[in-house]
């Protein structure tokens, strides 16, 4: 074996509660083991990503990961942490989401090859689709009491008076299927252990429980610390919804400023979650961070780190150059090579006047262009001032009063930066 799973999510502080005896099972021989993705999109967002760390390491360390589409218990619906119950989806869309999800995947987990821990991704509708409700109340139902399953707290939760709606025999017997999941990974594929999040640990040990009835075999469970932020907002969200891995929901240039805008007492927490840097390295960059806690070495290196793993070396490289345009020292030719996407990414929520093309054909004088034509500035008399101040830039290039804004300035075609000293940046767009 190459290393202790148990003791590298220990200490990247990823393990919440295991079931007694399951470092010493993963010890002796390479083992299985799954977690379970629900495909109600058809890209993973950063909340699904330490799951997926969990499997990458169970691999690194010598075992087999399979990654479990939900398809059939997407089709109800999870319980855990949810106050309502969710849609449904038919079946074109979840093999859609399927193999959407299997892309992404691939970028942290070796699906080829012939080693003996190559990952495996299941989805159990495959197993579901055919099991009759008759033959499964008979042959899984009869197992579990209902005792057993009001006793988790997923349940209790929504049946508590203080729930605003009540739970539907749909999402009750969740757990059951999630169970039996468990039951045939264990049945087909030697799958021993059960990973998610700690919400999933009633979920994850009705399926032990079911193994031990109706398998005869014992099987392990496994849990990580459901991810949260220092200041109690919700991890991996912003005013926009989800941070999605796909780039065309969320752009690497937003998914990179998500990581770099991480908090400190956050980024030590996360470097350790979310790259495959070692305790070594990671000491040493805390070290350097308590020094110098304004350089944000933390938050930099986070940032790099899981950019490049989730998109790619290019797009993080695109990312710094175009966090430089807002923040940095860059020039015309830095902004030139922003494509319009990135170029709306950054300077989102940035004041915009305007103008139109025969305008900036003629030439756009700047007393113009600073106050009666965008606003931007209250009044020819501040313009000049600003002018006479040499704090006006154009394109991040300083000018004098008598510049002429023309189509050569242009940027994508169509917009024009203005700034007034290191602060105020406003956006000329040409229609």
């Amino acid at each position: 074996m190459n290393k202790n799973f148990v003791e590298e999510l220990t200490w990247r502080g990823m393990l919440h509660d295991a079931m007694p005896g399951t470092e010493e099972h993963l010890i002796e021989e390479m083992r299985s083991a799954y977690v379970g993705i629900d495909p109600t999109a058809d890209s993973l967002h950063i909340g699904h990503l330490v799951g997926v760390m969990m499997l990458r390491h169970f691999q690194l360390c010598g075992h087999k990961p399979y990654a479990l589409v939900g398809g059939a218990t997407g089709m109800i619906g999870d319980p855990s942490g949810k106050s309502a119950e969710r849609n449904l989806l038919d079946e074109e869309t979840l093999r859609h989401n399927q193999e959407a999800l299997k892309a992404q995947l691939s970028k942290f987990l070796e699906f080829k090859g012939d080693a003996a821990n190559t990952a495996v991704l299941v989805n159990n509708y495959d197993w579901m689709k055919d099991f009759s409700f008759l033959a499964f109340i008979r042959d899984v139902g009869k197992h579990i009491t209902v005792n057993y399953m009001m006793a988790k707290d997923s349940v209790k939760k929504r049946l508590s008076s203080d729930a605003a709606e009540g739970m539907s025999f749909t999402e009750f017997t969740y757990q059951m299927v999630q169970g039996y999941d468990f039951l045939h990974l264990f049945r087909t594929h030697q799958c021993t252990l059960q990973m998610g999040g700690s919400d999933q640990w009633g979920n994850i040990t009705t399926g032990t429980e079911l193994i031990r009835r109706i398998g005869n075999g014992k099987g392990y469970a496994l849990t990580c610390p459901l991810i949260t932020k220092a200041d109690g907002t919700k991890f991996g969200k912003t005013e926009g919804g989800n941070v999605w891995l796909d780039p065309q929901r969320t752009s690497p240039y937003k998914f990179y400023q998500y990581w770099l805008n991480t908090s400190d007492a956050d980024a030590e927490r996360y470097i350790k979650i979310f790259t495959f840097l070692s305790k070594e390295e990671i000491d040493d960059l805390v070290k350097k961070h308590t020094d110098a806690p304004h350089q944000r070495e933390l938050q930099k290196v986070l940032a790099r780190e899981v950019t490049t793993m989730v998109h790619s070396e290019e797009d993080y490289n695109n990312a710094v150059k175009a966090s430089e345009v807002l923040f940095g020292k860059s020039t015309a030719e830095d902004l030139k090579g922003l494509n319009e996407a990135t170029f709306l990414d950054v300077f989102e929520g940035v004041p915009q006047a305007e103008v139109s093309r025969a305008e900036i054909e003629e030439g756009l004088d700047m007393i113009a262009a600073l106050a009666a034509k965008t606003n931007f500035l209250n009044s020819n008399g501040e313009a000049r001032r600003a002018l006479k101040e040499n704090s006006v830039s154009v394109n991040k290039e300083k000018v004098k009063e008598d510049y002429v804004i023309t189509t050569s300035d242009l940027l994508n075609n169509k917009y024009v930066i203005l700034n007034k000293g290191k602060k105020n940046t406003f956006i000329i767009r040409v229609v």
